[in-house]
């Protein structure tokens, strides 16, 4: 559900220690203050013009919150008075948290760890490996932390930051476009250059496959943890039924981009893309068969809920409905002329798409009736998923990720680590997701809220 945060500056980051207090950091300063679970956000002094871009809160009363030009602000009676502490640097810093009162780390460009055992009173620079600016920080206990930033950079210590150890995190800096898991566990993101990365865990791990072609690949469907298949650029589709180890060219009969494809199962698959552009195979692939009619427009999302079953989105608001395989597809009005990027179905009546100017939209009724929902942004959201009826996630540009758990009558913004572009988003449970997006991005989501 949207709030009223009183401003219309960026808002950079966001801590709560409990359901009613939170803290939110800004530019010029900025710092607002929920008593109230967010119901009323109220701005306090924080004695400072510097842009903030991190805030850390371990009770509704002790609060540390990082900028630009190394500022470090101190608050111990819930903002009422902020005090400046001294960081020993002048680098910006991205970002602070706190695992009690007395231990913290903030972290910014080039590098910068600073550790903290009195509340503040004194920082301390720790060597952390690497010159990549780190916009992340997670510090459990007094010894376990965590740390990221640009071009995937993970470091993480044990021993309260004496040794920042360099991890691996996905091993690609290329922009990922497209990401399916086929269970909690099972997943696989493709990208530019014929990018094609794998996990086994769940996204703690990524693996690069070999998919033997440099064109982009653009989408990406499992209905199992072996069987897959990719598209991409100049009519590329690429099959897989050993879970990546190795991927098989097939033959689209098309030259154009294709932009998304999605598996009701093994067998019955539908893809789409540039000018109109439907393909679709009953033999997992074996014949792909063009099937004309469509509006040339891009088509740039499919959702397959069984092997008769499926729905199309592209530009100008097109969405396009079959319910015997595809042999006919079926224009139904959408109401916008908004371009639409992904579409989700659980079952075949209920689905959503999301598109242009942050438009979602939302039928439980096969597309006979789609029915405008509130995302809270008028930015352009590029992917959507749903596990069920009721849970779903969406992604977009500037890092938005948006979730609900009553079907889209309320979409709760989520604070992520980044304002890079995200390109898709793939939930498998009610509170898991994973979402890819520009430079090699993943971001991974198990919390339960």
């Amino acid at each position: 559900m949207s709030q009223v945060s009183g401003t219309t500056n960026n808002l950079n980051a966001v801590s709560f220690s409990d359901a009613n207090n939170g803290a939110a950091v800004s530019w010029y300063g900025l710092i607002i203050r929920t008593t109230d679970g967010g119901a009323h956000w109220v701005s306090q002094r924080s004695g400072t013009s510097e842009f903030l871009y991190g805030v850390s809160f371990t009770d509704a009363n002790n609060g540390t919150a990082v900028g630009e030009d190394g500022t470090i602000l101190r608050t111990t009676n819930g903002g009422a008075r902020w005090s400046h502490q001294a960081s020993g640097t002048t680098n910006f810093l991205w970002g602070v948290s706190f695992s009690d009162t007395n231990n913290g780390i903030a972290v910014g460009e080039a590098g910068t760890i600073l550790r903290t055992t009195d509340a503040g009173q004194t920082w301390v620079s720790q060597a952390s490996g690497t010159s990549n600016g780190l916009v992340g920080a997670s510090l459990i206990g007094t010894n376990a932390g965590a740390a990221v930033g640009s071009l995937g950079e993970i470091v993480h210590t044990t021993n309260g930051g004496t040794r920042w150890v360099n991890q691996s995190s996905a091993v690609t800096m290329l922009s990922l476009e497209d990401v399916s898991f086929s269970d909690v566990n099972n997943g696989t993101a493709v990208g530019d250059s014929g990018t094609i990365l794998h996990t086994t865990d769940a996204g703690r791990t990524w693996v690069s496959q070999t998919s033997s072609t440099t064109n982009t690949l653009l989408g990406v469907s499992f209905s199992d943890a072996n069987t897959g298949t990719a598209v991409g650029e100049f009519g590329t589709i690429l099959r897989t039924s050993d879970g990546g180890k190795n991927w098989v060219p097939q033959h689209s009969g098309t030259g154009a981009d294709l932009w998304a494809v999605d598996f009701a199962d093994a067998n019955h698959g539908t893809a789409v893309g540039y000018g109109g552009t439907i393909l679709t195979t009953v033999d997992g692939g074996d014949n792909w068969v063009s099937q004309p009619g469509a509006p040339y427009v891009p088509l740039t999302g499919v959702s397959r809920t069984d092997a008769t079953t499926g729905t199309i989105v592209g530009g100008a608001g097109v969405i396009l409905r079959t319910t015997d395989g595809g042999n006919a597809w079926i224009q139904q009005t959408s109401g916008t002329l908004y371009d639409l990027t992904r579409v989700s179905f659980t079952d075949t009546n209920t689905g959503t798409t999301v598109g242009q100017f942050g438009i979602i939209l939302r039928t439980t009724d096969g597309g006979n009736n789609w029915v405008p929902q509130q995302s809270g942004t008028p930015e352009l959201l590029t992917g959507v998923s749903f596990t069920d009826a009721n849970h779903g996630m969406i992604c977009g540009v500037f890092g938005i990720i948006l979730r609900t758990t009553d079907g889209g009558e309320n979409w709760v913004s989520e604070t992520t680590p980044t304002d890079y572009d995200l390109s898709r988003i793939s939930c498998t449970g009610a509170n898991n997701g994973t979402a890819v997006g520009y430079g090699g991005s993943i971001f991974r989501r198990e919390a339960v809220r």
